[in-house]
């Protein structure tokens, strides 16, 4: 990576404006056109070292509820299981573990009700040997910001 497209990850993690030319901001900044800073995403996303740039929301606030999960599932049983799971539209994290519980991922919906349905379409799968359901006790917020360098 350049100068600028470690400049670039940087500013998108930290200062990323709210407004209808986010790219032009970043681009005066450090002294580039417009053009130059769209190209130089596009092409960290065309490379993978981007996966996407959207806006965090506190789903808690915004009335929806949320759930960690973690199953167990055979191996024999895990792709067919993990392909449900990433259906859902509200499965923000999937994560297979190499441990007993294999399979953790987190879940938000419009209210409790409608992660439960999606908990029992697992369940009578017959896939899901065990679930483990962790509602959030605390909340700990991890401004999670990586420091890009070469």
């Amino acid at each position: 990576m350049d100068e600028f497209e470690i400049k670039i990850l940087n500013m998108l993690q930290t200062e990323f404006p709210l407004e209808s030319r986010p790219f032009l901001k970043i681009a005066q900044k450090l002294n580039l056109s417009e053009t130059t800073v769209i190209e130089k995403v596009k092409e960290l996303k065309k490379k993978g070292i981007i996966r996407r740039i959207s806006g965090t929301f506190d789903s808690e606030k915004l009335g929806y509820s949320s759930l960690l999960c973690a199953l167990r599932v055979s191996k024999e049983n895990l792709e067919e299981v993990v392909e449900v799971i990433n259906k859902f539209y509200g499965v923000t994290h999937n994560y297979q573990r190499d441990c007993y519980y294999n399979i953790w991922f987190t879940v938000t919906a419009a209210s409790k009700e409608e992660i439960e349905m999606f908990l029992k379409k697992l369940r009578v799968s017959g896939k899901i040997e065990k679930m483990l359901e962790l509602p959030k006790e605390k909340k700990f917020k991890i401004n999670a910001v990586f420091d890009v360098r070469k």
